[in-house]
């Protein structure tokens, strides 16, 4: 099974155990983006003002033009970074892959039986009008911060849920008296 790749639709992926079932995937709030579209509109705004200025000189109204392929350039890339990055909770682990880069990831994968804490933390008006916020997930060894995460009190219920539920089998409960 290790051959799968990331499906959101087929709910596999690349590393997946025999046995191990995906329960939720989830991603970052779209804001974190946002350096995303600053990077789409600056360049824009930026070389739409020579046509202003200079209305005689036709040959100036095709500088918005490379402005905005510029821009959805620089758009598309970080578009890449937020679409690629994801959470994959599954019966027995939380797997965070991170897209640095085009090429480049990094993969951080947490056992259901090793998390002692979990909260989340909406950080004002502004996560609250948007509904995006913080998850934290305690353990022996750290913290896993996830910040912007989409409707954080939905996922930390889901996330609850998952792990409630590894803790209350026997299988957890071996898992827990063993370490």
């Amino acid at each position: 099974m290790s051959s799968k790749k990331i499906s959101v639709e087929g709910q596999d992926f690349e590393g997946q155990r025999a046995g191990e079932e995906v329960v939720f995937i989830f991603r970052r709030h779209i804001i974190a983006m946002r350096k995303g579209f600053y990077l789409l509109l600056i360049p824009f705004a930026l070389s739409a003002i020579p046509p202003l200025i200079w209305q005689s000189n036709l040959e100036l109204f095709l500088l918005p033009l490379g402005g905005l392929v510029l821009g959805l350039t620089l758009f598309f890339y970080h578009f890449m970074m937020w679409y690629f990055t994801v959470y994959i909770v599954t019966t027995e682990r939380i797997r965070q892959v991170t897209q640095r880069g085009l090429f480049g990831k990094d993969v951080v994968e947490l056992r259901l039986s090793k998390i002692q804490n979990i909260s989340y933390n909406i950080p004002g008006f502004s996560g609250e009008v948007f509904g995006f916020g913080t998850i934290v997930i305690q353990t022996f060894v750290g913290d896993l911060v996830i910040r912007q995460v989409d409707h954080p009190e939905k996922t930390y219920n889901k996330l609850q849920d998952v792990v409630s539920s590894v803790v209350e089998t026997p299988q957890g409960l071996h898992e827990e008296n063993i370490t």
